[in-house]
């Protein structure tokens, strides 16, 4: 019922026509990348995609996936990671960041506001980027995001949980240091600060620690209050989330929203709020190529896979051989 599109590539920016190629034929595969097992995903059920990309313009194609979804009447939101680490060069793959700007921007022109979310995702700190340099980047691109967007999701880069992502940083060079817990606070105080002008919704992305006192919530990125908000014509989808959506009368014109079932995706970690969906897309398949990644083992692995998939590219997987 819910796709991902995806946690794990970034399919709008590299594989956006093999995945039209895939929705038309009804299903694509994946293949697990501990135990090599290929699982095949129907469509044939499919009412919401939650994209993730870095750079989703190609999703604004003539004829490309947004028409596609749009002619089957299928829903769509987008979750757009627009950091700015142009001079720090920690994201060499993506386009200039005014041009990822006026493409989140094209995009809500298209979709409507409220279905293009702003991530600055993940903030990191190096011996170049410190509190001040990133609380800049973010109020640089928020203040132009104005009028575009209701909500900014963010994470901290926790780099020791996530050894892949230690050894690519070390290997590229790049002197990083852990986020404390004061470092986290004074972020958070400086985006409230700035969301005075703004007015966004604040949101971690799978973050334990607590800011609710600069009203900064944990979010959910696969979202159900946003499908019910956006979405609640479409019965099928309501009723896969277990929502019950009753209407008032002319003496009681409120609209009762009654939530039956728990969605919540117990396969995501602890602190991630999202609901259930599945993520068809596959590891070290990304030739974005950004320093910090945590989806590809090696550049050289992500890159070799993206040149396996131009060779077969409307394969059943991403890097079918």
């Amino acid at each position: 019922m819910i796709l991902s599109v995806s946690r794990r590539t970034d399919i709008p920016a590299f594989y956006a026509d093999w995945f039209l190629h895939r929705l038309k034929a009804g299903y694509s595969a994946w293949t697990n990348p501990f135990n090599g097992v290929k699982s095949y995903v129907a469509y044939s059920n499919t009412r919401l995609i939650v994209f993730w990309s870095k750079n989703p313009k190609p999703l604004l194609t003539t004829g490309g996936c947004l028409d596609y979804l749009a002619e089957k009447g299928i829903n769509t939101y987008i979750q757009f990671t627009l950091n700015d680490y142009v001079a720090e060069r920690l994201e060499r793959g993506v386009p200039d960041l005014q041009e990822r700007i006026d493409t989140f921007k094209r995009l809500v022109d298209r979709l409507g506001f409220g279905k293009v979310i702003w991530r600055f995702d993940p903030m990191i700190l190096t011996d170049t980027i410190g509190i001040d340099e990133l609380l800049s980047k973010a109020q640089n691109i928020g203040d132009q995001l104005k009028g575009y967007t209701e909500k900014m999701v963010f994470s901290y880069a926790d780099i020791r949980t996530y050894r892949k992502v230690q050894v690519n940083l070390t290997k590229n060079n790049i002197n990083f240091r852990e986020f404390e817990e004061e470092d986290m606070q004074a972020i958070a105080r400086g985006l409230s600060v700035l969301n005075g002008s703004w007015g966004y919704a604040l949101a971690t992305c799978g973050e334990k620690v607590d800011l609710e006192p600069y009203g900064i919530v944990h979010n959910k990125c696969i979202d159900d209050d946003l499908m019910i908000k956006y979405f609640s014509e479409d019965q099928k989808l309501m009723d896969f989330l277990g929502v019950e959506i009753v209407k008032g009368d002319l003496f009681n014109p409120e609209v009762t929203i009654i939530k039956r079932k728990n969605n919540k995706d117990k396969g995501q970690r602890a602190f991630c709020g999202c609901i259930v969906s599945k993520d068809i897309g596959e590891y070290n398949t990304c030739p974005h190529l950004c320093e910090y990644c945590y989806a590809n083992t090696s550049k050289e692995t992500a890159v070799r896979n993206w040149q396996q998939h131009k060779l077969n590219p409307f394969a059943e997987t991403i890097i079918e051989k």
